[in-house]
Formats: C-alpha cells, structure tokens, sequence
C-alpha cells in the first residue's frame, strides 16, 4: 500500500480553500482517496476547511453519478458512445435552427460553470457557434445587479471592488452571511477569524438582515430590516451623509456626484423608515458611524441582489463607498489585480442591446434574464425555444417558479445536458453528456481570484487519474463543436487545453514572463500550497473602462429606478414576507445527495417567529401549507426568534422527491422546493435580476 499527498484547492464555493488530499494505492485496486484536510501551509486559507471540502470524495465515489452518455429511449435511459452523442447534438439542434431560426435553441448555465476552468475556458467554443440570443445562466437569479452596476460605473463587469477585510475598521453587510457562503463576490476563506480580527484590532461589525444569521450573531451590532427595504436604508444613509456634511473628498475621477446628491436629496432617513421597518434615529447614526471610522466599507451581497430594487441597491453600496472617501482606499473597497486578469483581457460588455421576447427584459452581456426562460418557451410565435442546452444546472429547483418551467421543459422538441446527475431538471433531457469528476480534472480559479480579499494564484492538478473512455467538460464541448461545424460548414478556429490558455495567460500577465514572479503553469507547480502575491492596492483609476476613464456616478438607467422605488407601496399587514436562506453545507442541490453534507440538524423547515406562529394558531415543527401567487408547497415549520416579525425564511435546493430524479440520498430528504413559490414576474426592472427576496405568501395548517 502506497500512501501519496496532494495540494489542491477545493472548486465548492467561493473560498478556494487550499486541501491536503492523501490517496492510497493498493495494487490491483484502483487509486481511492484516504483524507481531505485542510492545507495549513496554504497562505491564503491558512488550514481553514469547512465540510463541503470533506465531501469531495462522496462525489468522486458516487454510485449515481453519470459515467457516461445517456440516450433516453421512451422512458428508460441507455448508454450511447461519445461520437453517436455528438452527431445527435448537431444533427438535432442545426434542424431545429433551419427551421425556425437561430434563437430557437437556448442555452442555460449554472453555477458551477464559474467553478471550473474547463467549462470557463470552452463551453462558447460550442455554445458561441449557435449564435442564439435566447442565452440564460444563474447570474440573474444572483449577482447580475452588481455586474451591471460595474458596467455603469466603472465601464466592466468585472471590476468589482471588493471589501478590504484584512484593514477595515467598519464593516457593514447587508444582504450577506458570510460565515455560511464563506464569502460571496468576496473570495475569503477563514472568513470568520478574519471578521474577529475586526472586533479585536477595535473595529465594528453591523450586519442587516431579516434573520438573526450566524454572522449576524457575531456582529457588533444586528439591524431587523424588511425584506426587499434595503434601497430605502441605503438612501437614508447616504442622504444623510450628504445633509450632515459626513462625505469626504476623494481623488478618483468621477462625473455625476452633483446630480447624485440632488436625487437622493428627497430621501431622508425619516422618509425611510417605515419602507425599511428600522427608526429614522438608527439610521443616521448608522451613517455617522460609518463616516467617522477611519476605515470603512459597505457589502452587499446575495439578499440585495434579489429583490425588485437590486441594482439600486448595489448603486447605493459604491456611491457609499465612494462619497465617504472609502472606495479604492486601503481598509474600504478595492478591485483586485489577479494573475489571469479578465478585466484587462475582455471588453466592458454592453447592456439592452436586445430584450426578450415576451416581456422585453433586457440582456447584459449577452444573456437574458432567466426569469424570462419559462415564457419564452410557452409563448407560441417566431422566435419561440423549442430545444434547450443546460450546463452544469438545475433551474427547476434554482429559478423562479420552478413548476411553470417544468411545463416548459416538458414541452420542448429537443433538450440536451451536460450535467452529472439525472436531476429534477435533466430528467427532461433527451440526451447527458456528464463529464470527469473534479478530483480527476486540473483547474485554474480564473473567476473567485477576481473577487479574492488578496492577490493569490495556484495551480491544481488531478489527484486521480481520468477513467478510460471518459471526457473532461473541455472535451464535450471540442467535440460537440466539431460535429455542428461539420453539419453545419461553419468554420472552427483551433483551440488549446484549458493549461496551455491559462499558461498564455499568466505569462502576458502583470506577474509573467516580465515580472519578478514569472508565473507560469511551470512556476506555480513549484508552489503547491499556492502563491501570495500581495495585498489588494488602490488602482481603480487606471483600471476604468468607461469612456475618458472617469466612475459615472449617475447612470439614468439607476436614476429613472427612483421614480419606481418612489411609487411602491408598503405590503399588506396579514402578508408574510418569504426570504431565502444559506447553509454551510448547502452551496448547489447536487450537495444534497452526499450523507455528509445532509446529516444533522434538519435544514429544510420553515423558519418563523413565535408570534406569527400564535397568529395563526400555529406550532412548532408542525406541517404547513404555504402559498404565494403561484403555487403552494407543504413544509415543517420551526419557531425561531432569529427571525424578524412578519418574515419567514425557506432554503432553496430542496425538494428532491419528483419522478424520475435517479439521486438518491437526495430523493430521501424531506423539504420543498422554495422556488415553487417565487415569482417570474417578480423582478429589479433595471436588470431583470429575479427577486427570490421579498415574496408575499401565505401560511397557514397543513
């Protein structure tokens, strides 16, 4: 028996938490995986592991994980070889396109499409030959608010300033729990000693949310507030700022302040108030506070994004930043210079240059709001999908109302997915084309070292070999590619792995072949545990997109939303307000058929507060019957006073109990599926992000 050591970071979420793998050989046996523990000479996670990483080989040795392709024939599924499969893909979606034209084939992509270079790398060497505009992924039912926020002000999507958390002195979150997520368009492992390391060097942390979270049970201060009431605290804050002359000057260029100071003008904490549920009082102090600090930063994050005033919000979060002297400072918000720059190596992107079909939602960087997928596949006419491409996703349980785009799916012509599992969405699929496993993949973070709290860099080898007659994600792709070029005479440029693009990449980067650093794919394999490559450092002024290199401070497309934020109304006083909810343990639906990651604790309940529950003649881990505009679910409800008065809160991912779903740890989990409730039609107007926050139910005895 051999035992070997691997360093790798973990690709499960956000932290890109460096591991230490151990496998054993055992001759005539294949290579298994023995320990994954943390790697605690990994500079940036320094040992830090949460148990997602533990589970990594739960996945590599699930037995219902897909191997191979899968034809469905009737109502059963058969292998079928790689090159039939590819043949079918083409063959299918290049008849559909003749016919009805280019954008009746859609595309879908999922989450962990970003955690893995192959498909970052590859999936458009396929998916850019359809040229369909009907392009969806999970950015809208997320992050798109702060994408196009960028795009605005800064002139890219990408250049996103992070929180400086290593040397701030103020931190304000709202919409955000870090200690769950690990961080979220913040790479920051070991976030929770890191949020210590405020409190103890004398600094706060105030955190705003409709539930008492794990971080906000650290904070130094919690603020109930309102789902979907986040814009109203931010321009109570910063009409404060401006009213109380609490701003200070900075150096960066920026055009549009003035006018920003007179929109905001009508909007005083006072005004506020009732719109968020928090005193007009702590809302000015909250302002003054933040001013006074030395150092301080505004996050938001997921919870701000998903409501109908998402882009407002995160308007609101830089001009914050901006206005108190704390953007592009040390200790507030900086971009990041990462070692494979995608802010220096893409365009700015562009927005609204086309709209969906149905209901006219505008696209951002060539995708369309998913919360639109649904209609445009129900809604006969030119135009309409009839066949569908899903990558690494699963939108019935992770966009809104989940059963109408069930009925969607159900009626397509042709859908093909690239996906390891036969879930509650690839059920639908004529056709998966599942990949490697990851521990059997390189991989390069080229997106979380955009948003990492430090400039860092590693490499990751396989730790296990690739399966004879498997294909890594770049792979499907190059021959899915190669077959639609051959049928359809469309011209293929040639390509390279994903190393040998990345190795391009980190040579011409600032830290390449005319750097000190060198970095390349050879360099990096000399540093196991990673590489450090500083702190963040102001440098937004020379990294601007947008024309003259000046921030726009004063988009119209975010000053038009005031009119609409000015005219919405306070909801109904029987109306409960249904928010989402983030586990450790529980980053995408797929998690949940690992035992380890689904043991403990029951996470799938209804939370509420006792006095709602009195209300409505309620008791704790009863079953109850919730109900929004449209569906209903069935679901345990747990007491809790971690949640504000009139809020209930419900995880999403759930519900795995559907026909034909072959996952079957995940099968056996009570829970719903939250977003049987959230409504399409419930949307931020300015970028069509899906609102899962916020949303009306009722909830009564099952």
């Amino acid at each position: 028996m051999t035992k070997t050591l691997h360093h790798r970071a973990c690709h499960l979420c956000e932290a890109i938490c460096g591991l230490t793998i151990e496998t054993t050989a055992t001759e005539g046996e294949p290579l298994r995986i023995s320990s994954i523990k943390g790697d605690g000479n990994d500079s940036f996670s320094r040992g830090h592991i949460c148990p997602k990483a533990v589970a990594l080989q739960d996945i590599q040795n699930d037995p219902d994980r897909l191997r191979q392709p899968m034809l469905k024939v009737g109502n059963e599924w058969q292998p079928i070889e790689w090159q039939a499969a590819f043949d079918l893909v083409a063959q299918r979606l290049w008849a559909i396109q003749q016919r009805d034209g280019q954008n009746a084939v859609a595309v879908y992509q999922g989450n962990p499409s970003v955690h893995n270079y192959g498909l970052m790398t590859h999936s458009n060497y396929f998916l850019g030959l359809l040229k369909t505009r009907n392009r969806y992924s999970a950015t809208s039912v997320d992050q798109l608010p702060q994408h196009l926020t960028s795009h605005l002000m800064y002139g890219h999507g990408l250049l996103l300033p992070i929180p400086d958390i290593d040397h701030t002195d103020f931190m304000l979150i709202l919409g955000g729990n870090p200690l769950a997520s690990n961080g979220s368009i913040m790479t920051v492992p070991d976030v929770e000693k890191r949020l210590k390391a405020i409190q103890a060097r004398g600094g706060k942390l105030v955190v705003v949310d409709p539930r008492r979270s794990e971080t906000a049970a650290m904070a130094d201060q919690h603020l109930f507030i309102r789902p979907g009431g986040d814009a109203a605290l931010l321009l109570g804050l910063l009409n404060t700022l401006f009213a109380e002359g609490l701003t200070r000057a900075t150096t960066l260029p920026v055009d549009g302040l003035d006018t920003v100071r007179q929109a905001v003008a009508p909007f005083t904490a006072e005004d506020m108030s009732a719109l968020c549920g928090i005193d007009a009082g702590r809302i000015r102090e909250l302002a003054r506070n933040f001013a006074a600090a030395d150092k301080a930063v505004c996050y938001g994050r997921m919870g701000v994004s998903t409501q109908a005033f998402g882009t407002l919000c995160h308007w609101l979060v830089q001009l914050i930043n901006l206005v108190t002297g704390n953007l592009d400072r040390v200790g507030g918000a900086l971009c990041t210079e990462p070692a494979v720059d995608l802010v220096a190596t893409t365009s700015g992107g562009h927005f609204n240059l086309w709209q969906s079909r149905v209901s006219g939602l505008p696209e951002y960087a060539g995708e369309l709001p998913v919360a639109a997928l649904a209609e445009e596949m129900l809604t006969e006419g030119q135009g309409q999908i009839k066949a569908l491409i899903t990558v690494a996703g699963n939108p019935v349980l992770s966009t809104p109302n989940g059963r109408r785009l069930e009925q969607a799916l159900d009626g397509l012509e042709f859908m093909v997915s690239v996906d390891l599992y036969i879930n509650e969405t690839t059920r639908y699929a004529d056709l998966i084309l599942p990949s490697t496993s990851a521990l059997e993949n390189d991989h390069y973070d080229t997106t979380f070292n955009m948003f990492a709290v430090r400039n860092v860099s590693r490499f990751n080898r396989a730790i296990l070999p690739k399966p004879d007659g498997a294909l890594h994600d770049w792979e499907i792709f190059v021959g899915l590619a190669e077959a639609f070029a051959a049928i359809s005479g469309k011209e293929l440029k040639p390509t390279l792995p994903p190393a040998q693009l990345i190795d391009i990449g980190l040579r011409r980067g600032r830290y390449g072949d005319e750097s000190p650093f060198g970095l390349s794919i050879e360099t990096l394999a000399g540093h196991p545990h990673g590489i450090d490559l500083g702190p963040l450092k102001p440098n937004l002024a020379l990294r601007l997109k947008t024309p003259g290199q000046r921030i726009q401070a004063a988009p119209q497309a975010i000053l038009d939303d005031l009119q609409r934020f000015a005219a919405q109304q306070l909801p109904r006083e029987d109306e409960l307000l249904m928010i989402g909810r983030r586990h450790v343990r529980s980053n995408n639906s797929w998690m949940h058929n690992y035992h380890r990651l689904v043991k403990g604790k029951p996470r799938h309940q209804l939370l509420m507060h006792p006095e709602d529950m009195q209300h409505r003649g309620l008791n704790d881990g009863q079953r109850v019957r919730i109900s929004s505009r449209v569906g209903v679910i069935e679901v345990e409800v747990a007491a809790s006073t971690d949640m504000m008065p009139g809020v209930v809160s419900l995880p999403h991912g759930w519900g795995h109990a559907r026909p034909g779903v072959q996952m079957d740890i995940a099968r056996s989990q009570p829970g719903a599926s939250a977003n049987d409730l959230t409504d399409e039609r419930h949307f931020d107007a300015v970028s069509g992000n899906a609102a899962l926050n916020g949303v009306p139910v009722q909830v009564v005895a099952a």
